[in-house]
């Protein structure tokens, strides 16, 4: 069995991570925002707040919250 049922509960728990790591490391969407433009991404704390309700967003989304977040290495099973 994969690691989701389907493409909605994995969009969750993607969503459920970057929250929790955010929160684990003290940074607010205000915060985040400054920091993904120092990564080459125009958000603010509207659309990033949108991007993990939904749950939907780009892989690049969410490479640059890990790059923004300075996580070393994030394995699947912590998803």
């Amino acid at each position: 069995m994969g690691i989701a049922a389907s493409e909605k509960e994995l969009a969750g728990k993607a969503s459920r991570f970057l929250k929790a790591e955010m929160k684990r490391a003290g940074v607010t969407y205000l915060e985040l925002a400054k920091r993904l433009k120092e990564h080459g991404l125009e958000e603010t704390e509207a659309s990033i707040s949108s991007k993990l309700a939904r749950g939907t967003f780009a892989a690049t989304f969410m490479l640059a919250v890990l790059a923004a977040l300075e996580l070393d290495g994030v394995h699947i099973g912590d998803l």
